[in-house]
């Protein structure tokens, strides 16, 4: 491992091997606009000496508040060559998440990328001890812009710069990520340069993209995971595209036609529904031929080995007629597409890879830097599971089933909270607060959080996950969540997919399809249709674990709701309080 590499050498690095690469692209003007890598750097120089003009100095913390741009990056690295500590915040957290943060890091200067996001910062100022500056990324009449640094700047010798630069070491703290969690509040995890790039040179190794390919990237880079995947792009030398939005992910990707790039289980969840949307739509023959093929892939297994000479071939010839057009649907060249963040299911799994999407599932945690894990062209891959441990990382199985981790890419330690510090990272072991277990002796596959079981009152423990994830296979629920903590039996709270069931109802129930939304759901013959899924659902699990009346929700879990984190976790806490009434209505009514 490179033990002197700092996370912003990557961009240096990158002008000595890869003189003419264009670092990034981005969308301005309804066209692609590439930006070399030495342009790049001038704009992280000049902006480095405008926070040093400033007064900010080594080890302090800045704070950087933006979507997915070049911007984020340019600042990013602008703040660690001088020694400092970039803080990524999401931009859709709460005002109280945002002052605790601040607070907590004593962040003195921050920029964000809108307007709205510097007024919101500033109407809660007075109560952020340490904030002295804020500079918008935008341009505005009445709001500070991030250009007045690099103006600033120009007083600051080119000397001074590399002093600081040449003083930053690797083992230098170079980020504080505070994790939104599911509970309590946020914890601010401290990562070294070191951390990160042991994870990068890892995910080298099992990345079979080359300089001069193209990565797509649309989640934030504050996400640990995305923004360690965009340090890796750099490392490769793969220029990395932003894409405008999620809403033109699609089109994004037909003119980018990446050779790599990452998801979240969420997103393929929407790009498998709008296929089955598409295929729900045909009529007669084509209709029977793409419910054959849909059918074929869902049996897929990725190990040759055990596919029947017999399968391969209705597998040739789906490919050809249906299966072939979704790949050629996300630009034809994808090598690569990375899911992580949260489980995957493996009926979508195994059609996606039989389409020939290359997708391959990891995992990790913002504690690691983050990857831990992940199915790789090398080993292959194993639907159900993470895959196997990356370079440098070692895992364990606690007796109660808890995956430790431990390797060069475990933080310091929680920023001024040891007593979290030490429950978390016990001798030398990062403890997951994930359950495992082991396929085929090196395949990890997650079972679910720790703190997410839970006992029913007759004594039996209920695993949430691997229930949600089966009840999610049905095209006609959206969302889930397991309930029932000591009481007489599970349940869950059910989102259900109304598009899906509005298709349905064409054909089983026409009378219903002109109903509003909200009385739609409410319809015998739609929660009996709902009930239904459920029970199939059921079958895979013992009488104890077995969803019963199951609790109908109208509206989507979301994170502007407070119910879902930024990485689109289910905030479990918060929807029970926020659904409370309707599980004691359940519960207290249960014979």
């Amino acid at each position: 491992m490179d033990e002197n590499l700092r996370l912003f050498d990557l961009a240096f690095r990158q002008i000595e091997l890869f003189p003419n690469l264009d670092i990034f692209s981005h969308k301005k003007d309804g066209e692609w606009k590439p930006i070399k890598t030495e342009q790049f750097l001038t704009e992280v120089n000049a902006l480095s000496k405008g926070l040093i003009e400033l007064g900010v100095k080594p080890n302090e913390k800045v704070g950087l508040i933006a979507d997915s741009s070049v911007e984020w990056h340019i600042v990013d690295f602008a703040i660690q060559q001088i020694g400092a500590v970039t803080v990524a915040i999401y931009p859709n957290i709460t005002d109280a998440d945002y002052q605790f943060i601040f607070n907590d890091a004593e962040i003195k200067l921050c920029i964000v990328s809108t307007k709205s996001l510097y007024n919101r910062i500033l109407s809660f100022k007075d109560s952020i001890y340490t904030l002295k500056y804020v500079f918008a990324m935008e341009k505005h009449e009445d709001v500070r812009n991030w250009d007045e640094l690099k103006v600033l700047g120009n007083k600051i010798p080119d000397a001074q710069l590399e002093t600081l630069r040449n003083a930053v070491k690797a083992e230098d703290l170079a980020t504080l990520i505070y994790t939104s969690g599911t509970t309590g509040k946020p914890k601010g995890v401290m990562l070294t340069h070191n951390n990160i790039i042991s994870n990068v040179l890892a995910a080298r190794e099992i990345t079979p993209c080359q300089a001069y390919h193209r990565s797509l990237t649309f989640l934030p880079p504050c996400h640990a995971y995305e923004r360690m995947v965009i340090y890796t792009y750099l490392y490769i030398g793969i220029t990395t595209h932003i894409a405008e939005s999620l809403d033109k992910i699609g089109q994004n990707i037909k003119e980018v036609q990446p050779h790599i790039m990452t998801a979240v289980p969420r997103i393929l969840e929407k790009v498998y529904e709008k296929i089955m949307k598409a295929g729900l739509e045909l009529n007669g023959m084509k209709r029977n031929i793409f419910d054959w093929a849909v059918k074929v892939a869902e049996d897929y297994d990725p190990d040759p080995k055990k596919r029947s000479f017999t399968y391969n071939i209705k597998l040739k010839l789906a490919k050809k007629l249906v299966l072939d057009k979704w790949y050629e649907a996300l630009g034809g060249h994808l090598m690569t597409v990375a899911s992580g963040s949260a489980s995957l299911q493996a009926k979508l799994a195994r059609v996606l890879l039989a389409a020939g999407i290359p997708l391959f599932e990891g995992y990790g945690m913002t504690e690691a830097s983050p990857l831990i894990s992940v199915n790789h062209y090398i080993k292959g891959t194993r639907v159900g599971t993470v895959g196997l441990a990356v370079k440098y990382v070692d895992i364990k199985l606690a007796e109660d089933g808890e995956i430790l981790v431990k390797g060069p890419n475990v933080m310091q330690g929680y920023y001024k909270n040891n007593e979290e510090t030490s429950k978390t990272i016990i001798d030398g072991w990062l403890h997951t607060g994930d359950i495992g277990t082991w396929e085929e002796g090196q395949f990890l596959k997650i079972i679910d959080r720790k703190k997410e079981m839970f006992k029913i009152s007759g004594g039996k423990y209920v695993i949430p996950q691997p229930i949600e994830k089966k009840l999610l296979e049905s095209n006609y629920i959206e969302q889930a969540m397991v309930i029932g903590d000591g009481q007489k039996f599970a349940s869950a709270y059910i989102v259900p997919n109304y598009a899906h069931l509005v298709d349905w109802s064409k054909s089983e129930a026409p009378e219903l399809r002109d109903l509003p939304k909200d009385q739609f759901l409410k319809q015998d013959k739609v929660v009996r249709k709902i009930n239904k899924e459920v029970q199939l659902a059921n079958q895979h699990f013992g009488n104890w674990e077995q969803i019963k009346r199951p609790i109908i929700l109208l509206n989507e879990f979301t994170i502007e709701d407070g119910e879902l984190t930024p990485t689109l976790k289910m905030k479990r806490k918060v929807i029970l309080e926020k659904y409370k009434k309707e599980f004691e209505d359940l519960y207290h009514t249960a014979d």
